[in-house]
């Protein structure tokens, strides 16, 4: 039997951390505004109406309404459609 690891064992067993990007809200959900939507690296989805990005690429809603996803010109895009209120008290 061995007294000693194998060269080669000690030296993995390191990673970083997730980064928790991805998608915070999907379509169809409701969005308050400053809620992020989508945290990504560079921009994998735009922002259309309603939506705010971050320096970070991080898209929010600047609107309260229903998240919806798009797409046009070959590019995805994230939109925050307001809710019509219907006047009741």
């Amino acid at each position: 039997m061995a007294h000693k690891k194998a060269a080669g064992s000690t030296r993995n067993g390191r990673d970083s951390a997730g980064r928790r990007l991805g998608v915070k809200l999907f379509g169809g959900e409701m969005a308050i505004p400053g809620n992020i939507i989508i945290r990504q690296r560079g921009t994998q989805v735009y922002a259309g109406d309603g939506v705010g990005m971050g320096k970070d690429h991080t898209l929010f809603a600047l609107v309260g309404g229903a998240v919806v996803f798009t797409k046009r010109n070959n590019r995805k895009y994230v939109t925050v459609q307001p809710v019509e209120s219907t006047g009741a008290v």
